[in-house]
């Protein structure tokens, strides 16, 4: 895969070693030079200096042959600025870094459904170790062909998980409305707007990504 990022810095460069680690190619956007400079000694990757909000940038950085766009700058509106700049440059799919909350309900009204909220995230987690909950690793659950997928329920008709016709081998486990965890059975009641979280094998998920783009994303 190509993953362009906006912002180097530490949890960018971080993601990014993991990256390149993987085999994948990644593109870090940065406007200090200096700082540019210092990641070109520590990283193979390609860098492009400028402002990530800018199209002119965002298009240098080739999203047509791009999978990914992901805007981690330490700023909520130039992250919010360079996602929508980046998705009407012609990015398949765009993550975006927010830290205060009162942006994600804006963010999911401007269709940006991939949010990160790092606070929440280490919140969660501290209080699962408080709790005296195990720090199971997602990578170590997942065995062999086994795929998490989420997505967005749109206002398609569909009352009950029952009612969703999912292939054989794919089940929702878990879904969050408004942010809420619920588990779910058979015959849960679906909304417009509810996450869902499906366990399914790897050869289902182009089927899934058709049905509903990830997170919601519009269709080609």
């Amino acid at each position: 895969m190509r993953i362009v990022f906006v912002g180097a810095n530490a949890v960018s460069l971080a993601t990014a070693r993991m990256l390149i680690h993987q085999g994948h190619e990644v593109v870090l956007i940065e406007q200090d030079k200096e700082r540019l400079a210092e990641i070109g000694d520590e990283l193979d990757c390609g860098l492009l200096h400028g402002d990530g909000t800018r199209p002119e940038i965002l298009k240098e950085a080739d999203p047509a042959n791009s999978d990914l766009l992901l805007c981690l700058t330490n700023n909520d509106q130039r992250n919010l600025i360079a996602s929508l700049v980046g998705r009407s440059q012609g990015f398949a799919r765009v993550i975006t870094r927010i830290e205060s909350e009162e942006f994600e309900a804006i963010c999911h009204e401007l269709g940006l459904k991939e949010t990160i909220l790092p606070s929440r995230t280490i919140a969660r987690h501290l209080a699962d170790l408080v709790a005296g909950a195990p720090d199971v690793e997602l990578a170590s659950a997942l065995k062999g062909e086994a795929r998490l997928f989420s997505c967005i329920l749109t206002e398609e008709a569909v009352d009950q998980v029952a009612a969703l016709a999912l292939p054989e081998e794919a089940r929702v486990i878990c879904l969050y409305r408004r942010n809420e965890f619920m588990h779910t059975h058979a015959d849960s009641r679906l909304y417009p707007g509810d996450e869902l979280v499906i366990l399914t094998h790897s050869r289902h998920l182009p089927a899934l990504e058709a049905r509903w783009p990830p997170k919601g994303l519009p269709p080609e």
